[in-house]
């Protein structure tokens, strides 16, 4: 039956396995996201998370809501993000993980508002069921951020990605960010997908639709609050590896509802 909150939406899915999409990112205050290949729009349920926020974790569905205040007064100072953020985002990470250490490599502001893209010079919101890395790309991630000789020692070991998203413009209700059980993904959906943008060519992941999929969201997230979601984990034996994810718009929410302001920090946490 469902529960208050749930809703119906439709997510852009791909409808083929070739793996010759290609993903092009937008930059910051210009275009929007665009992704060439074949895909449809398939309507799925997406369900209220937050009267079961306990069932979800890390190591088991992929993603997990957290409350999490933060010192920043303007997420858009890129000074704070530098000196007040990234070692609050640090700190949260190895708390949730156990960690022996964590490096803070990328911070990305998004909105769906036009006129907020442009005076801001951020970008848009991805309306397309991805996850940000493959196998070679979260690989090749560490060796693009970290010293040489760092690296194959790194890399010898467990490590994961993990993202952190969080409004920072009020309540999120336009366009909230769906995300999907791990436990209901199989990775022969999964396609591997160029990803272009203007300082570098990278390699995400899209995926076709399964009926299996089962999509969660957290209702009118606040700025106090945090999804905490994996991108990537490299070990296979037993925890959650990745998290599908999309954007969706809201069709329930107000109409005079702000446009969602959001930043997602991506963290590598080494075990």
């Amino acid at each position: 039956m469902p529960r208050s909150g749930d809703i119906e939406a439709a997510l852009k899915y791909s409808t083929v396995g070739d793996g010759q999409a290609v993903f092009h990112a937008s930059t910051g205050g210009e275009g929007e996201n665009d992704a060439q290949g074949q895909f449809e729009n398939i309507s799925v349920r997406i369900s209220n998370g937050r009267d079961r926020a306990d069932s979800f974790s890390l190591d088991q569905t992929g993603f997990t809501l957290v409350q999490h205040e933060s010192a920043v007064s303007d997420f858009y100072d890129r000074g704070q993000l530098r000196d007040i953020y990234e070692a609050e985002a640090g700190e949260l990470v190895q708390s949730m993980t156990g960690a022996s250490r964590t490096v803070v490599f990328d911070h990305t502001i998004r909105t769906d508002s036009e006129v907020v893209r442009k005076s801001r010079q951020v970008r848009d919101a991805v309306p397309l069921v991805h996850n940000d890395y493959t196998d070679r790309s979260a690989r090749q991630r560490v060796r693009d951020i970290l010293p040489a000789k760092e690296v194959d020692a790194l890399l010898s070991r467990r490590f994961a990605i993990v993202n952190i998203w969080r409004s920072i413009g009020g309540i999120v209700d336009t366009t909230p960010l769906a995300i999907c059980d791990a436990r209901s993904i199989s990775e022969s959906n999964l396609i591997a997908m160029e990803r272009r943008a203007g300082d570098r060519i990278g390699e995400m992941q899209q995926a076709t639709f399964d009926p299996n999929h089962r999509w969660y969201y957290f209702a009118r997230m606040a700025p106090n609050e945090a999804l905490v979601f994996k991108t990537f984990d490299s070990s296979q034996d037993g925890p959650a590896r990745r998290s599908l994810h999309s954007a969706f718009e809201n069709t329930s929410a107000a109409t005079d509802a702000p446009p969602r302001e959001s930043i997602e920090t991506r963290v590598f946490a080494f075990f």
